[in-house]
């Protein structure tokens, strides 16, 4: 498959996130959990979720993974328990779009960090998937995910 590297520049964004750790082939369960979680706890405080969720890979122990997992809201709201206010940090991002099924993204990570190679460029150790359509509505086949590694230094691409 063939990916379209983009680079932006990209505003801080406030969310709201649960941090676990989970086992990849749990994943799928563990965010459907929290998404609704903290969306109902959005219900709870009269907030309107927005569509755009996420999970953040602070490493990638497919047996052990460190997540960050969320949505994007439209300004800073307070936590409760386990979920806690935060943000998406601004800055220099390289992403790309992947669709298919969210256990085959693999190889677009996989090009992405070519693509850092070969241009001199070095990652935060931060990864995130943004999820713009959920598995029940839509068929796997058709899932839309932005993989977005921000990046530290430019290398050549002052």
């Amino acid at each position: 498959m063939s990916y379209k590297i983009e680079i932006k520049d990209q505003p801080s964004l406030p969310v709201l996130a649960v941090r676990l750790r989970t086992a990849v082939d749990k994943m799928p369960q563990e965010l459907d959990k929290i998404f609704k979680k903290i969306i109902r706890y959005l219900n709870e405080i009269g907030e309107e979720p927005s569509n755009t969720y996420f999970a953040a890979y602070h490493n990638m122990d497919m047996d052990n993974l460190d997540l960050e997992v969320g949505i994007v809201v439209n300004e800073v709201l307070p936590g409760e328990g386990d979920i806690v206010a935060g943000e998406i940090p601004g800055g220099r991002q390289v992403s790309t779009f992947y669709k298919g099924p969210y256990r085959e993204a693999k190889s677009s990570f996989g090009t992405i960090r070519q693509w850092l190679d070969e241009n001199g460029c070095a990652s935060t150790g931060v990864v995130y998937e943004f999820y713009y359509h959920s598995p029940v509505k839509l068929p796997e086949s058709d899932l839309i995910t932005k993989i977005v590694f921000p990046i530290v230094s430019t290398g050549n691409l002052n």
